[in-house]
């Protein structure tokens, strides 16, 4: 489905746009996104590469500088976005930075090992790590089939 919609940093200097619903959306509560967004987990939705774009600025790397970049804006500092390892197809966007974010309920959380314990996302499904790869593709389907009709007006 096509689907638009705008972000940006704090400061507005960097726009980011995505042009369709995301493949699944995700909280983290590993110690490096704690320590990234000074809370208590970070909050993304997955993109095909295809359907992001940015509109104006130019982001940073900041947190990870290996396989995994994590892009900031270099002026207020905000985390954007993230391209993991080994998945250059795909765009991890921080939910918050996009309009109505509370549209971007996650759907999975990961690293509940490391997870505050009075921390709470309601997600449907929790890993103590990444979820496995064989199960993704399960995972994907499911929340297109339960969640992404909620992104069509």
């Amino acid at each position: 489905m096509s689907h638009k919609v705008k972000g940006h940093c704090r400061c507005g200097q960097v726009e980011i746009e995505v042009t369709a619903t995301p493949m699944i959306t995700m909280a983290c509560h590993c110690t490096g996104c704690q320590k990234m967004t000074s809370s208590a987990f970070s909050l993304s939705s997955l993109f095909p590469s295809t359907a992001f774009a940015i509109i104006s600025g130019d982001p940073v790397i900041g947190g990870l500088h290996g396989s995994t970049r994590h892009y900031f804006c270099g002026h207020c500092m905000s985390w954007l976005f993230t391209r993991p390892e080994g998945m250059n197809d795909f765009v991890n966007v921080r939910a918050t930075m996009l309009e109505d974010s509370r549209a971007y309920k996650p759907f999975v959380e990961t690293y509940i090992d490391e997870k505050l314990e009075w921390a709470f996302t309601g997600a449907v499904h929790s890993f103590s790590k990444f979820p496995p790869a064989d199960k993704f593709p399960e995972l994907l389907q499911e929340y297109a089939q339960k969640i992404e009709p909620e992104f069509i007006e």
